[in-house]
Order: C-alpha cells, then sequence, then structure tokens
C-alpha cells in the first residue's frame, strides 16, 4: 500500500529511493515522533523531483497509517520490489531486471549513475547528508528502547547525576550576579516574624521570629537533630523571607572535583568580578574589531559614522568596567584568595593543583576559602571546625573576628564559639532564643533564665492552686458564690506557663579493665614511612601508662592518624623498638567509625555479630551506657543521627575491655551534651587514653600531656592548648585579606 501511495506522489521517483522509503517504515521506530515520517520522507522526495504539497499530503497519509500500528513492516510489504529492501544508507542499492524499467529515463530523471552495467548495479546518489541525519535518528529511537528495558538502573544512574549537577549549582541558584557595590548603604538587617519550618513531617520551628543585625556574629547552638542546619539552608534558598538585595551564602558542599585549580576555583567565587571581568574581554575584543573595520577604505560615510559611534560607546563602556574592578580592587583578588587558601592550610604549590587532586575534606575547606573570598552580606557555616586543624582552626577565629559583614556559624567547638560569636541563636522546644555575649556568657545566663522561668511558673502554679481551692471550697455558698465566680473569671485570663524543659542528661561510661604492671606500651626511635625514600614520621619515644591522658595535636598530613596506626599495629614500624605487655588490648576510635559500621543491621544485631557468644541483655547494657536505650538499639542504624552512630562506636569500644583508648577526632559528631559525658566518661576510665582532636576544651578537660606532631617529628610541649594556639598563629601576626 506504501509503495502504491509513493508512486501515485511522486511517479518519476528512483525505484532505489521508493525501496529505501519502503525499507525505512518497514522497520519503524518513529512511534515517539510524530514528525519523524514527514522530517525523513520528504526532502528525499522533494530532491528526486517530486511536488512538495502532493508530498506532503503522502506524508500525512503514511504518519496515518503507520503511527501506533506497531506493525509498519507488516503494512503493504507485498506490493512491491521483489524484496529489495535496504536498512543502511550508504550501502550501494543492488537492483536486477525490473519490468517497465528504463535504466535510461532513471538516470536522467533521478540522477542515478551507474557503476557497472553487468548487472545492473546502480549507486544513488540521494543527498547522503540528509540520510546520515535520519539514521542517526533512527539509531537514537533504537537506544531509546533499548534504555527502557534496563529503566530503573537508568533512572538512578540520572537521578544521582541530576543531584550532583544539582549540587554543583546551588550557588548559582541562591545567589545571582549581584552588583554588591550598588548595594552599599542599604539596610541588611534581617527581620522575619511568625514563620514555620518543617523537615521530613517533623516541625522545627513554630511561630518563630528571626531578628539578624548586619554585622553581629551569631553562635547558632542546639542538640543534635534539632534542626540548625535546616533553618540556615532555609535562608540560603529563600524559602523564609530573606531581602532580595541582601547575598546570602550556605557553605555545605565541597566544590567539585575537575581539572580547575584550587586558586582558579576560589577567584570564580566573586561572581560580579567574574562578570566584570568577562565583560571586559567582551568589549576589548569588539573595540579590536571595529578600528580594523574602519580601516576599509570602502565604506561609505555612513558606516563609518556607525562604527566610530559604536566604538565611542564601547569605549565608553569599557571605562565604566575599568571603574568598577578599580572600586572592588580586582588587581589584588588573586593575592588575597592565595592568602585565604594559604590560612587554611594550602601550601602554594597545592593552590595550582587540580581540585580533581584534593580528598573531599580538602575540597571543603576550598568551598569555605570561596565563602570567605566572596565576603556575602550573610555567610553561614555548618561545623566548620569538623574539617580544619588547630592551625586552621586558630587562623580562621583570627580572621572571622573582623568579618565586617553578617555571620552565622553553627558549631558545638565552645572555644571557638567564644572568639567568634557575639551573640548566640538558640534553639530548642520548636523556637529561638537570643543571648548577648559568647557562649560563655550565654550558658551562664541560659541557667539564669531557666531558674527565673522555673520559679515564675511555679509561683503562678501556686497561684492557680490557690485560686482552685477557694473556686472548689465556695462555688455552691450562696454569699461566697460572687466572690467563687470572679475567682473563675481571674483563673481563665491568666497566661498559660509551660514549664522549662528538662534538661537530659546523657551519661557514658566505659568498663574499666583489669590492672596492668608497666611497661604497657614503649616506642623507642620508632620510625615509619611507606617507602625509605617517603618517611612520615621519624624517631618516636613514647611511654604510656594506664592513667596516660595523651593528646596529640599538630597540621593535618603531619603523620598524627600514622602514629595512632603504629600504637593499635595496623602500622608496622621500619625501625626502632615497640615493647608491648602480652595481655594488652587497644581499641581504636577511628575519624571514619561511621564507614566501619553495617547501616543495614540494628545496634544490637550489629554487636551480636561483632562480639559474638552474649546475651542480648549484655548487649543492650553496653548501648546503654552510651545513651542508645529503649528502641534506639533496635532501629535500623541508617536511621540513626551522626552521633547516635557515634555512641554506637563507643559502645563497641567498651565491649573489647580495652586498657588503652586511641581515639581519633571523637567529638565531630557530637552535641555539647553528649561531648560533656564523653569527657566524664574518660575522667572515670581506669585504662590509659589518647586522643587526637582539635577541640581545646575538650582536651584542656581530658588530656594532661600534649604531645606535638609536626614535620615528622613527635615531640612533648610543655604548654596547655591555649598556649600552643598562640604559639603557632598568635593573633597580633594574624593576617587579614
Amino acid at each position: 500500500m506504501a509503495l502504491v501511495l509513493i508512486r501515485k506522489a511522486v511517479p518519476d521517483a528512483d525505484e532505489a529511493i521508493i525501496d529505501y522509503i519502503d525499507g525505512y517504515l518497514k522497520e519503524g521506530g518513529f512511534e515517539d515522533d510524530q514528525d519523524a515520517i514527514q522530517e525523513f520522507i520528504k526532502p528525499i522526495l522533494v530532491d528526486a523531483g517530486g511536488d512538495e504539497e502532493r508530498i506532503d499530503a503522502l506524508c500525512q497519509q503514511l504518519t496515518e497509517m503507520y503511527m501506533g500500528s506497531g506493525s509498519a513492516g507488516t503494512t503493504g510489504g507485498a506490493a512491491g520490489s521483489g524484496g529489495n529492501k535496504l536498512s543502511k544508507l550508504d550501502q550501494a542499492i543492488t537492483m536486477g531486471n525490473q519490468s517497465g524499467m528504463s535504466a535510461t529515463s532513471s538516470l536522467n530523471k533521478s540522477h542515478i549513475d551507474l557503476d557497472h552495467v553487468s548487472g545492473r548495479r546502480v549507486q544513488s546518489q540521494v543527498d547522503q547528508s540528509k540520510l546520515r541525519k535520519a539514521e542517526a535518528k533512527i539509531a537514537n529511537k533504537m537506544a531509546k528502547r533499548a534504555e527502557k528495558t534496563n529503566q530503573k538502573v537508568e533512572y538512578e544512574a540520572s537521578r544521582l547525576l541530576e543531584s550532583e549537577r544539582q549540587l554543583q549549582e546551588e550557588y548559582k541558584m541562591y545567589n545571582p550576579i549581584l552588583d554588591y557595590t550598588s548595594t552599599k548603604g542599604k539596610n541588611k538587617d534581617i527581620k522575619i516574624e511568625n514563620f514555620d519550618i518543617s523537615f521530613a513531617g517533623r516541625r522545627i520551628l513554630t511561630d518563630a521570629n528571626l531578628t539578624v543585625a548586619f554585622g553581629r556574629r551569631y553562635g547558632v547552638v542546639g542538640k543534635n537533630g534539632i534542626g540548625k542546619s535546616t533553618l540556615l539552608r532555609a535562608m540560603a534558598r529563600r524559602e523564609i523571607n530573606v531581602p532580595q538585595h541582601i547575598s546570602v551564602l550556605y557553605v555545605e558542599q565541597e566544590v567539585m572535583a575537575d581539572d580547575t585549580r584550587a586558586l582558579d576555583m576560589v577567584l570564580r567565587a566573586d561572581v560580579w568580578r567574574e562578570h566584570l571581568l568577562e565583560k571586559e574581554r567582551e568589549l576589548t575584543a569588539r573595540i579590536s574589531e571595529l578600528e580594523s573595520d574602519q580601516g576599509d577604505e570602502s565604506l561609505d560615510e555612513s558606516s563609518k559614522k556607525a562604527l566610530e559611534d559604536e566604538h565611542d560607546k564601547c569605549h565608553i563602556e569599557l571605562k565604566e568596567v575599568f571603574t568598577k574592578l578599580q572600586d572592588i580592587e580586582s588587581d589584588k583578588a588573586e593575592a588575597k584568595a592565595s592568602a585565604i587558601l594559604a590560612g587554611l592550610g594550602f601550601a602554594a604549590p597545592d593552590q595550582k593543583r587540580p581540585t580533581k587532586e584534593f580528598s573531599g575534606g580538602w575540597r571543603m575547606r576550598i568551598s569555605l576559602a570561596r565563602a570567605l573570598f566572596c565576603k556575602p552580606d550573610v555567610l553561614m557555616l555548618d561545623e566548620p571546625d569538623n574539617m580544619l586543624d588547630i592551625p586552621a582552626i586558630v587562623w580562621l577565629e583570627n580572621y572571622l573576628q573582623t568579618w565586617p559583614n553578617t555571620l552565622l556559624v553553627v558549631s558545638h567547638d565552645r572555644e571557638f564559639l567564644d572568639e567568634v560569636a557575639t551573640d548566640i541563636l538558640h534553639m530548642h522546644s520548636e523556637k529561638l532564643d537570643y543571648y548577648k555575649g559568647n557562649f560563655s556568657n550565654f550558658n551562664g545566663t541560659k541557667e539564669e533564665r531557666r531558674k527565673a522561668q522555673f520559679r515564675e511558673w511555679e509561683s503562678q502554679m501556686q497561684y492557680r492552686q490557690h485560686l482552685q481551692d477557694f473556686i472548689d471550697r465556695w462555688r455552691y455558698n450562696a454569699k461566697r458564690a460572687p466572690q467563687a465566680q470572679s475567682k473563675i473569671k481571674i483563673l481563665e485570663k491568666l497566661p498559660v506557663l509551660e514549664p522549662p524543659e528538662d534538661e537530659k542528661l546523657v551519661n557514658f561510661q566505659f568498663a574499666n579493665p583489669e590492672q596492668l604492671s608497666p611497661p604497657i606500651l614503649q616506642m623507642n626511635d620508632v620510625t615509619f614511612g611507606y617507602t625509605p625514600e617517603r618517611i612520615i614520621i621519624s624517631n618516636i619515644n613514647l611511654d604510656l601508662r594506664m592513667d596516660s591522658r595523651v593528646a596529640i595535636v599538630g597540621p593535618n598530613g603531619a603523620g598524627k592518624s600514622t602514629m595512632l596506626k603504629l600504637l593499635t599495629e595496623e602500622n608496622k614500624p621500619m625501625s626502632g623498638l615497640v615493647h608491648r605487655n602480652g595481655r594488652l588490648r587497644i581499641a581504636y576510635f577511628t575519624q571514619h567509625h561511621i564507614d566501619q559500621l553495617d547501616l543495614s543491621k540494628s545496634a544490637v544485631a550489629f554487636m551480636a555479630d561483632k562480639f559474638p557468644g552474649k546475651t542480648e541483655e549484655e548487649y543492650r547494657r553496653y548501648l546503654g551506657s552510651f545513651g542508645i536505650t529503649g528502641m534506639v538499639g533496635l532501629q535500623v542504624m541508617k536511621t540513626l543521627s551522626g552521633g547516635q552512630k557515634s555512641r554506637v562506636a563507643f559502645a563497641c569500644l567498651s565491649a573489647q575491655g580495652p586498657h588503652i583508648l586511641v581515639l581519633d577526632e571523637p567529638t565531630n559528631h557530637l552535641d555539647m551534651e553528649s561531648m560533656d559525658a564523653l569527657q566524664d566518661a574518660l575522667a572515670q576510665f581506669k585504662g590509659g587514653v589518647i586522643i587526637v582532636s582539635h577541640d581545646e576544651r575538650f582536651i584542656n578537660t581530658v588530656c594532661n600531656e600534649i604531645w606535638v606532631c609536626d614535620k615528622g617529628v613527635l615531640s612533648k610541649f610543655s604548654g596547655t592548648i591555649k598556649d600552643y594556639k598562640v604559639m603557632i598563629c598568635p593573633k597580633e601576626g594574624s593576617m587579614q585579606v
């Protein structure tokens, strides 16, 4: 049927072309595109000499015939040319002797060359680029069909790719190009009243009021899971009514791992500067092009005048761009970006390395550097100290103390908040409370405020009880009934006060080991390296006892974690002597302890697999010692918070009955209450403790010895952690950029 229609619409068409079109229609693959037949067939038949209107009518008929039939190959297949179908576009078409067809007329009408007269073998000269395009279209449609057979896998891959793209585009989405020089003088305070925030079906804030004064530095505090990060994210995405002229940046995601240099990645954070530089390049190129055109002597006067006017206009615009670049001190930008990266631990050669060569933690530092460099009106940092070592934390503290704009920072490090915060924003009970001063002031004021609230509530409850007693006694007495009614009205008008929430105490407890006689663990002149040419740490001399409380501090990459692995025998020394008591047990808490948990199991089931032979009651007792009680111990661990997963890891340490606890950054996922509980548990623990930490208060409370690991050497430090911080980054010499 199709062949008849084609011959009728284009009677002069070459038979080879008709065969090819018939083969395309039989092959199908165009169900998802109603224009496929029109786009493919029309240009071929027009080239073959057909009338365009008749071809359009033909394509309409063929579309109605084949679209959705699902059986294109069964329609009109009998009336053909003896089965000489073609499926490859560039393949020579071999034709046998066909009745009613003149080779000469075909040659004249369809522009076909005869390759070989014998055998009657000819090749079509139809526009090959159009045929290739059509073939590519068919191949694409067939690929789509194949895709559907593995739809779930493809969907997941697509979803992950889209998720990554969204994360990388987050900065651009919520921070469009904003000329921050034009917003000078505008009010940049934020005041939002009576708003609610929910997350995953749970109410975070109810009828809350947010007041943020420009230029103040707010420490955002509250228990794990209370919604601190959710609040900052809602502000960054303007899900609450933050004024549009205020630039907001929430440092949450690490930068993309690609070939971009770390320094360039930081420079690109200033989107207004990048916009001006791009405009400068465009204008400079246009001016050069205009100057070249003005030298053309063939131009008339009006054309020359138009070129001259455009040339002058471009010069004026370029001058304005230069002025704006000077206003933002663009020429100093690279030095500023380099200084910020240096403060965060990037050596000069590392700043020129591509971001793909850095680990996730270091890419988070680049993300932090970008935020500090572009100086948004409101900068929000979520646990920035988790990704930094002590030198970088000290540098960041000093840097943020002169931060000119608004800062909101979530942190559980009291010392960091004491150094940085001018105000505290306390999240609790679905509301926000404000406190002037740093964390120490907040801690004292909060307790006084809680006591005052309790006294007010207690006083009202006593007054309510007094009124209720009078009402109950005289309500039905004729003489006293009016007075009772008056008391009822007073009682109804009293504001309803809620008692202050009780602070839930968190308790940790490590099982105490049996005592061992010294020496427990000694290292004499120990050296370690992965190769003789790559020595990490050398000449270690250390003596650990059952009462040791040692903190190891130093910059990232100096060998602190390597040192801990030598203690736990994960690494074997290249030289030197390590002596261990034969009964010594060491429990090791790693930075990546969550990766060592099987998150598909409950905490009880995981402990049962890891420490077989005990009863479920014993596993529950170990978990209960670290606040994992009730049904929480039976939940799948992937549903637990980061702090709860850390508690499971601590319970596993305790189950080993260690004589020495080796803890690498144990406070990273813990809120302040849990950190206090861990400090108390370590104070009561009867074994030795050696920790790597950047938390000043935690080190001061737990440890009585500080060892500095730097430049491949481990040496004892005679002062306190505060002295060490001052030594490595004195405030007087802190670099301001």
